[in-house]
């Protein structure tokens, strides 16, 4: 029941039980968490981002507050959280201290967000990549050595995720306005979506009181002007896919590893323009194993918990 409002899972009692374990996925947009019980998955909810570098840190413990208190976390003997933005031991400290008020008996195990695509692939070796609010590719192979690329954040780089297809859609437009050139189909439908009547408006809007989830929401509306024939659109699309394969082409020849590459986020799960795309690319690569993932990440916590049982 994905979504479902937070109504509260009560412990049985206040020990933890090893057999509990909640999963969290923490993406840009959305966190993601599931209660496992044995093998069995006992809830599904959704609440608001809880990454420190989308929301502020008072933001992000409520959001997980909500969250973990409608999944039971009090009585979890584990719990799993894949994040973006976890690049040091401080950071896996940091989020740590943020769960820790609402599962209090758990061991917490922090991975970046890319290695849940694996485990929700139910592979052990390969490429993950992250096409979401941000991106990031990850890989590793059969000898545990990882390699990442990407996954800098929205100012540095993120080239190919949804917040920089809604950025390319906003440049476009005002690009073609200082050129004085009429309003296209793209222009047209970001100003109709965003409640703006002239391509100007859009520089006070950007750097208003909007967020990144928000602009990575209007990456839709590229491959919609895109699947139309809009010929800027498709460029877009097109340099979106192809960034992302350089990623996993630098990753593959750092691990010597061609994969499987398997491609996730919001984005990558629900565009499959970009996904033709982004295959396509590898193909002249010679990687040819490219799985676009078919549940979404935080069920791979099943598969990683499940790993660790019989190590």
């Amino acid at each position: 029941m994905t979504g479902a409002g937070p109504a509260i899972l009560r412990p049985a009692s206040g020990a933890a039980s090893a057999r509990t374990v909640i999963g969290l996925d923490i993406g840009g947009s959305k966190t993601h968490g599931i209660r496992i019980v044995g093998d069995s998955i006992m809830a599904d909810r959704l609440a608001g981002s809880a990454n420190v570098q989308n929301v502020s840190r008072e933001t992000a413990s409520r959001h997980l507050g909500v969250l973990l208190g409608s999944l039971g976390a009090a009585d979890a003997g584990r719990v799993y959280v894949g994040a973006g933005g976890v690049d040091t031991e401080e950071d896996k400290d940091e989020l740590r201290g943020l769960i820790a008020p609402y599962a209090p008996h758990a061991a917490v195990t922090i991975i970046h967000d890319t290695r849940l695509i694996l485990a929700a692939a139910h592979v052990r070796t390969g490429i993950a990549v992250i096409a979401g609010t941000g991106s990031a590719v990850w890989g590793v192979d059969g000898q545990g050595t990882e390699v990442r690329a990407g996954g800098w954040g929205y100012l540095l780089g993120d080239e190919g995720s949804g917040y920089w297809l809604g950025r390319e859609a906003v440049r476009h437009s005002l690009r073609r306005y200082d050129l004085g050139l009429p309003v296209d189909e793209l222009t047209g439908a970001l100003l109709a979506d965003c409640g703006l009547s002239s391509p100007e408006s859009l520089i006070r809007h950007f750097h208003g009181d909007t967020d990144r989830a928000y602009w990575a929401a209007k990456a839709r509306l590229v491959f919609e002007s895109a699947d139309r024939g809009h010929a800027a659109s498709e460029r877009m699309v097109a340099r979106a896919a192809e960034s992302l394969a350089e990623q996993v082409v630098q990753v593959s020849l750092r691990l010597m590893h061609p994969g499987p590459v398997v491609l996730g986020g919001g984005v990558g799960l629900n565009q499959p323009a970009l996904g033709r795309a982004f295959t396509g690319y590898l193909a002249a690569h010679g990687i040819t194993d490219v799985r676009t993932l078919e549940n979404d990440p935080v069920f791979g916590v099943s598969y990683l918990s499940r790993e660790e049982s019989t190590l």
